[in-house]
């Protein structure tokens, strides 16, 4: 099943560096912020974010995750926020992007630093835009970036 989290004992382990890695992102699913995980590939950057998602307010909403390095740059804003219909040659539709997916659940943004300045500032706005919505809090959930 794709998505699906190794038994919290396997994940964990036993080990006091692993116990310490758990209190941390059980405080992290805890509440409502941005999310930044560092680590080399294959260190299990997506696992944990699933893991936090699953734990988190937003458990209920999608897990909606984009790989910023296998979409190239033009694309890649559309991909991000969506178009519509007629809004260029070949938009015959109106295309949710994948912020406006994560709505109420996590966007993991997987090598963001392969996005170039103007998108990470499109980006940036946003997120400041939803957080500063109605009510002081954000409708996109908890974004996690890796």
């Amino acid at each position: 099943m794709a998505g699906a989290l190794p038994p919290e004992e396997v994940l964990f382990g036993r080990s006091a560096g692993m116990k310490a890695v758990r209190q941390t992102v059980t405080k992290i699913a805890s509440v409502n912020i941005p999310v930044v995980i560092f680590g080399a590939g294959g260190t299990g950057k997506e696992v944990f974010a699933r893991w936090i998602h699953m734990h988190s307010a937003y458990r209920d909403g999608l897990f909606v995750k984009v790989n910023c390095a296998a979409i190239p740059g033009p694309l890649l804003e559309s991909e991000l926020f969506g178009y519509e219909k007629g809004a260029f040659t070949g938009a015959y539709s109106t295309k949710p992007g994948r912020v406006e997916l994560a709505d109420k659940g996590t966007l993991f943004l997987d090598e963001i630093s392969n996005l170039d300045l103007g998108l990470q500032g499109k980006l940036l706005h946003s997120y400041r835009t939803e957080r500063s919505a109605e009510s002081g809090t954000t409708r996109n959930g908890a974004w996690i970036h890796g």
